[in-house]
């Protein structure tokens, strides 16, 4: 028997239910359930008490503290509201709002993953193929598996971390980077481990994956998403592109890496993952993300199972040429599932780039979705603050369910 709702949870299933009344069931992307009408990504109406007020409180502290341009969040139960809103400015006298989009980084790895275990479930592959029957001339491609690349357990260096490569970017923001670039970064160095035997983060993982992707379905990466992942969870403003544009309205982001508060929306996302998978996204779709994609919707159970471990737990640990900061432990509590994380009982991601922070976060047990984005202010210190918010808005709502840091 499950353990019953703590009270806030209570109220909230209450709260939703009530609204429930008043509106027609949509989806986060704003789509009714009246055979097509569609209803846009907008703020709710500002809560005078309940739960939704409690979150709304903590993102407008947070955006004082952390000195934030603007903070959109959305906050779900059992797929209805709670509360949607926008805190702060896109640009200077252009208010943040619902509908604006931003990018939404390694969330789209999370569909990579998804859609893996999907060709999985249809017998097309198998998780531990080889990833040299599709691409034959990859270094080290007959011992790295499509569960490697997914699971991040291939032993290939990441190209964002290695020397001068961050320099070089910040050189030049705009400079469109190919796959071939990339991958030749990380294939040029030693492995950091034998594949399958340690873990750590590696863009060029995620790079090859989506690579192999479009061999094994002869389908180029953004359509192929656009199938198995987007098309199906309805997640209509969720779009890839291979151009640095962002689709109106535009939340604009700002940064200081450079050394001056500047602005960063279109600076060159092309080395952040597989061409294909370079999305942008707003907050309706990223909370509805959170569900589909943490409760395993679009998955066979046995398919669920590998997304939330697909053999990490108990790997990561230094080795004399992978140290603790890169092969990090994996716990039974905190662990890297099949292109998302595993944060005690909630499934998570949460990208931060280029003046853009996000996360999206589900806990299964309570059918609770939390969705938050960021832009910095010029005073903005470093550190994943969407993630903050949402580790803030979970501890206030269920407190028996924190979410945890990994690493």
């Amino acid at each position: 028997m499950r353990p019953a709702r703590p009270i806030t949870l209570l109220r909230l299933a209450a709260a939703t239910a009530l609204l429930a009344l008043c509106a027609p069931i949509t989806t986060a992307s704003g789509a009714a359930g009246d055979g097509g009408h569609h209803r846009p990504c907008v703020s709710s109406p500002r809560p005078d008490r309940g739960p939704a007020r409690d979150i709304l409180r903590i993102a407008e502290q947070a955006k004082a503290e952390m000195d934030l341009k603007s903070v959109i969040l959305r906050v779900t139960v059992d797929g209805r509201e709670v509360i949607t809103t926008a805190l702060g400015e896109s640009m200077t006298g252009v208010p943040a709002e619902p509908a604006m989009h931003f990018r939404n980084g390694n969330v789209a790895i999370s569909y990579m993953g998804t859609a893996l275990l999907r060709l999985v479930d249809e017998g097309k592959v198998g998780l531990d193929d080889p990833v040299a029957r599709w691409l034959p001339g990859l270094p080290h491609g007959d011992r790295i598996t499509l569960r490697m690349l997914g699971a991040s357990t291939s032993g290939l260096i990441d190209y964002v971390t290695s020397p001068g490569f961050s320099d070089t970017v910040y050189a030049d923001p705009f400079r469109q980077w190919t796959a071939k670039e990339l991958v030749a970064i990380s294939t040029s160095k030693p492995l950091w481990y034998e594949p399958g035997t340690n873990w750590s983060y590696s863009h060029a993982n995620f790079v090859l994956l989506g690579a192999a992707l479009e061999k094994i379905t002869g389908k180029p990466l953004d359509v192929l998403l656009q199938q198995q992942v987007m098309g199906p969870l309805g997640l209509s403003e969720t779009r890839n592109s291979f151009t640095p544009d962002i689709p109106t309205p535009v939340l604009h982001a700002f940064t200081a890496e450079r050394g001056t508060y500047e602005e960063s929306s279109f600076w060159n996302p092309s080395w952040s993952t597989a061409p294909g998978a370079v999305q942008t996204t707003d907050i309706c779709d990223l909370a509805r993300s959170a569900v589909g994609i943490g409760s395993g919707e679009l998955l066979s159970p046995s398919a669920y199972q590998e997304l939330l471990n697909p053999g990490t737990v108990g790997l990561g640990h230094p080795t004399k040429t992978c140290p603790a900061t890169i092969c990090i432990a994996n716990t039974e509590a905190t662990h890297y599932g099949m292109g998302l994380l595993v944060l005690n009982d909630w499934i998570s991601q949460h990208p931060l780039f280029f003046g853009y922070t996000a996360a999206q976060a589900y806990l299964p047990s309570e059918h609770l979705a939390i969705a938050v984005s960021t832009t910095k202010g010029p005073h903005t210190p470093d550190g994943h603050t969407a993630q903050t918010i949402t580790q803030r808005i979970a501890a206030a709502l269920v407190p028996g369910h924190p979410i945890p840091d990994f690493g």
